[in-house]
């Protein structure tokens, strides 16, 4: 049934509710953060498998080191963790792995870093899909890296150049963007790459986000019809 229904080329998610769901458990916020790992985990299969070429994660913003200490050490080892174990997962199923943000941040330890590179570089001419993590990442942030990064370069500013230089590099624009627990703001996620994306906005809570509430999604994306700013 899927070559009648139109899909997305790139799926973007912006994770909300792990909090939420874990304080209607009097679990503790951590235990949303795991499920709501599990969950990405779960989605990246079905993407692949049916022909979504690239899907982005919001896995941690530049605004997020606010959060409390231990929250955000949490949240750093569950990365971590997630790649550690993913990385020969994405190796054997040939997915590529990006990384976008801020990886120069002192806030970021050296050890951390490198492990992200090399996963990144061990799954760099992978074709059959893309997983791009947004972590440490703000959209501003990455529209004034990539200006300076042409200016460096002595390239002239235009939309060509800009987009050639943002952490996300040769990815392309959003087609549709999920935020799941009924938020209805970008939250300064990929704001350039979202300039024509539809938006989905769904009630349901990060870690409750399933195959069929995916499905639901991609149904709602393929009944709209994309204009582009056109007629």
């Amino acid at each position: 049934s899927n070559d009648r229904i139109m899909l997305p080329e790139h799926v973007a998610f912006i994770m909300d509710g792990n909090g939420r769901w874990a304080k209607q458990r009097n679990k503790p916020r951590f235990a949303g953060h795991r499920k709501g790992a599990e969950v990405l985990e779960g989605l990246c299969n079905y993407l692949f498998d049916n022909g979504i070429k690239t899907a982005s994660f919001y896995a941690f913003s530049t605004e997020n080191w606010s959060r409390p200490q231990d929250e955000v050490e949490k949240l750093m080892s569950l990365m971590m963790r997630m790649l550690k174990k993913n990385v020969p997962r994405f190796i054997k199923d040939e997915i590529r792995l990006v990384v976008s943000g801020d990886l120069d941040s002192e806030r970021i330890s050296a050890s951390n870093k490198k492990a992200i590179l090399e996963a990144v570089e061990k799954t760099r001419f992978f074709t059959r899909g893309t997983i791009n993590i947004c972590f440490n990442y703000g959209a501003k942030s990455e529209i004034v890296h990539a200006a300076n990064a042409a200016v460096k370069k002595g390239q002239p500013i235009t939309e060509q150049t800009i987009a050639e230089n943002l952490w996300v590099g040769d990815l392309p624009d959003v087609d549709l963007v999920i935020r799941t627990s009924g938020e209805q703001r970008l939250s300064n996620f990929m704001l350039w790459q979202c300039a024509y994306s539809e938006m989905y906005f769904t009630d349901c809570l990060w870690p409750d986000f399933d195959v069929s509430e995916l499905k639901k999604a991609l149904e709602w994306f393929d009944g709209r019809k994309r204009r582009f700013g056109g007629v």
